[in-house]
């Protein structure tokens, strides 16, 4: 993949870039019929019909790929049809077509190639682009889209550029180093698939404008500080201000530094590390001292 930039004809394209499609094997090219499905946007609305995660609505129709994270067709080869783009998603998907007719589509991997050939099941070649069991998988291999638990289909690194590293195996147990740092234990029998997701240079990219934004679905945000007193804590004041206290939410809940993952979860357990967090290390020696 490579980023492309265009001419600085105005203030938009100046500080914008595109992905140049490089990777795909047609960009002209519809996706697989059988394999979409409608999606109908909620704009951030629960059940009630109240917003509860703001800045959403608008943007592009799009229709949904159906992603096959279970990996469960052993021992049938597949063939690469084809490369595609899509819109849900950060990384491409790959449209796989297996010997006995049935087409699925997969995240791409780096290095998976129209015309390549892969392969689900424990007794499958360890390359890049076949899925098996981590008990199967040779140690020091990165992996993506690792399966929670057993049958549960792919959970785990599925972005794009995202793998892990299969550091260890002991017993029923395989150790995994996730992209930020963290360190957890996932059951040997849960299946992943070879190498690492595609589409690198993703990160790279820069939206440039507001426009593109909304095509994207994002409204546009307003800062706490720009706004009346009202309608956040931070906002107000004599002039521009800084707010005068922590980041916080419209609520008053505070947005950096704190912990989200809920700490009855089963799995926690299972983090023999957890990932690296500077600022809540800072905040804890604070209220410490």
């Amino acid at each position: 993949m490579g980023v492309k930039n265009y001419r600085p004809t105005s203030p938009g394209r100046r500080s914008s870039s595109v992905n140049d499609y490089r990777e795909l094997t047609d960009k002209k090219r519809k996706p697989e019929k059988s394999l979409l499905e409608r999606i109908s946007r909620k704009g951030g609305r629960n059940h009630h019909g109240r917003i509860t995660a703001r800045h959403r609505g608008g943007g592009a129709r799009r229709l949904y790929r159906i992603i096959d994270f279970k990996r469960r067709k052993d021992d049938i080869v597949g063939t690469v049809e084809a490369i595609e783009y899509d819109p849900n998603r950060s990384c491409h998907i790959a449209l796989i077509n297996y010997a006995d007719g049935e087409k699925r589509y997969i995240l791409a991997p780096v290095g998976l190639k129209a015309g390549d050939t892969v392969e689900n099941g424990p007794r499958v070649e360890p390359k890049v682009g076949n899925c098996m069991p981590l008990k199967n998988i040779p140690v020091g291999m990165d992996v993506h889209n690792i399966e929670m638990q057993i049958g549960q289909g792919g959970k785990m690194a599925r972005s794009a550029g995202a793998s892990c590293r299969l550091l260890a195996r002991e017993g029923d147990w395989a150790t995994l180093v996730m992209p930020s740092g963290e360190m957890r234990q996932v059951r040997v029998e849960c299946r992943a698939t070879i190498g690492q997701v595609g589409n690198l240079d993703h990160q790279n990219l820069k939206v440039g404008k507001a426009g593109r934004n909304r095509h994207r679905g994002r409204r546009p945000y307003v800062r706490g500080t720009a706004k009346n007193p009202v309608a956040h804590p931070l906002g107000g004041g004599e002039g521009r201000r800084k707010g005068g206290r922590h980041p916080c939410s419209p609520k008053g809940h505070l947005a950096k530094g704190g912990r989200t993952r809920s700490p009855v979860k089963p799995s926690n357990r299972r983090i023999l590390r957890r990932r690296k967090s500077r600022r809540y290390g800072q905040l804890v020696l604070k209220r410490k001292k």
